[in-house]
């Protein structure tokens, strides 16, 4: 199997999921500690990470692990004196698809938001997603109430893209010409 590489600033490292790390983690959220030697604070998990969206992570990485990298990443702070705490989740929806686009999401924990994480996260994922030569465009989904990842979109580049997948949703997107311009 294709080992994916983090993705790192010097404030943050992007731990690319792995299937015994995610099969670990739906038995118990001791296994961020035990695969990633991290702190996990006590308001773990995410909005959005459950059950669920970990067995799905897992069940598409398992059909194509050559794509891992287009999957979930556990975002890990310097926070204060501790080197590595789990501060949340970003990573893509899948790999590109055919038209060149391909979808992030992020999430941060409670006690870790506002101090610029999601923003650097994404600004990661942005780098790494252009990387790579087939890619196109860059969406991402929110609830319009959700002021402050609307923000860290903006703040990464990000502008409106229209109506989301599901009704309520808007889309914003960057492309690749505005990256890199």
């Amino acid at each position: 199997m294709r080992v994916v590489p983090a993705l790192s600033t010097p404030r943050l490292d992007l731990i690319p999921a792995s299937p015994g790390l995610l099969r670990d983690l739906l038995e118990s959220s001791r296994a961020l500690t035990d695969h990633l030697g991290v702190q996990v604070p006590a308001s773990w998990p995410p909005e959005h990470l459950d059950d669920a969206a970990l067995r799905f992570v897992l069940d598409r990485i398992e059909e194509d692990p050559a794509r891992g990298e287009w999957w979930l990443y556990f975002v890990v702070g310097k926070v204060g004196r501790a080197a590595g705490v789990v501060v949340g989740t970003a990573g893509y929806k899948g790999p590109v698809d055919e038209e060149g686009t391909v979808e992030i999401g992020y999430s941060i924990v409670s006690e870790h938001r506002r101090l610029g994480f999601a923003s650097e996260a994404v600004r990661i994922l942005l780098d790494h997603a252009f990387r790579s030569p087939g890619v196109r465009r860059v969406i991402a989904e929110s609830l319009p109430e959700l002021t402050p990842s609307i923000g860290v979109l903006r703040k990464c580049g990000f502008r409106p893209g229209g109506e989301g997948s599901e009704p309520g949703v808007v889309r914003y997107e960057l492309t690749r010409t505005i990256f890199e311009g």
